[in-house]
């Protein structure tokens, strides 16, 4: 990640971190020794930055392990084993970022509102920069706008698109999206799809319907299924992640208006409470603020003071 982009992403995260580390600090000066009290203001303070319940007590528990085995007397001396322990939450693993060198199929999920579309086109962007071939499907065609809005991220990355009439069927966007990926040789198929939750029904048919397509039609790609959620959601962002989890794979996630939440810590919840990798992560408008998520990295801007 750009050093530009750390300091995006440090500023970003600022509401955050202004709910966590200040806490912490009042924490870690405030207390002169380690006790049940100590761990419970803790506990309180970690779970209010929607760093979730369960990872908050998987995090405690490891931490109260290290302070026995350690012997470590000093709430100040906490803070480091607590960094690292929240590091160790967020792995994605060393192959995250394999389908970028693949022929891959990109399904993109998620409710309407959350930047979906937008975030379909900065990675669009992003891949071209790299110099890889891009198709856009544009199936998301319930929404007016949806096409519309991709059609003008397609021409600033310089893609090709693939859409439908309003209201079509969003297998047959599909199935022409995948033809025109084979016949130009594109490295990577972008997807866009509707985004609807009320209805889980017809949401699970219609990503069924999608994963079919893609079996029979291109069974030779690398599948990934990106859910998109808006960081400023915080805990309602993990419920959404369960419904579409239940539908399709989720094979990684994509958090955006990270500048806009104090809620930041969500982060953390995804990552471990679903086993699902934080890919990218988005930190503002611009095309570039979208960037691979990089765990390290993030857990030092939320604690950079």
């Amino acid at each position: 990640m750009a050093g530009k982009f750390f300091d995006r992403l440090v500023s970003g995260l600022s509401k955050t971190r202004k709910n966590i580390v200040s806490g912490l600090n009042s924490i870690f000066t405030g207390f002169s020794s380690i006790d049940e009290d100590f761990y419970e203001e803790l506990e309180e303070i970690l779970i209010m930055s929607d760093i979730g319940v369960t990872v908050t007590e998987s995090i405690l528990e490891q931490l109260k392990k290290q302070v026995k085995e350690l012997k470590i007397k000093e709430p100040e001396a906490c803070r480091e084993l607590l960094i690292k322990n929240m590091e160790a939450q967020m792995d994605i693993g060393e192959n995250a970022y394999d389908f970028e060198d693949k022929k891959s199929v990109i399904l993109m999920i998620g409710v309407n509102g959350v930047g979906k579309t937008t975030s379909i086109g900065k990675l669009a962007s992003q891949f071209r920069q790299n110099g890889k071939k891009v198709v856009l499907a544009a199936a998301d065609t319930f929404r007016a706008a949806a096409a519309e809005q991709l059609k003008e991220w397609a021409n600033r990355a310089n893609a090709d698109i693939v859409a439908g009439e309003e209201g079509s069927d969003p297998g047959a966007v599909l199935f022409d999206a995948i033809s025109s990926a084979k016949n130009k040789n594109a490295d990577i198929l972008l997807c866009d799809t509707a985004g609807r939750l009320h209805n889980k029904k017809n949401l699970m048919e219609e990503l069924k319907k999608m994963d079919r397509i893609i079996e029979k039609e291109y069974a030779s790609a690398h599948r990934e299924n990106f859910i998109v959620l808006d960081a400023t959601t915080g805990q309602n962002a993990l419920s959404q992640a369960r419904v579409f989890q239940e539908c399709t794979d989720i094979t990684g996630v994509i958090l955006t208006k990270m500048d806009g939440s104090a809620k930041g810590g969500i982060a953390v919840a995804i990552q471990a409470e679903l086993g699902i990798p934080v890919k990218y992560i988005g930190v503002g408008e611009q095309i570039d603020d979208l960037q691979r998520f990089d765990t390290r990295e993030f857990v030092e801007a939320l604690f950079t003071e």
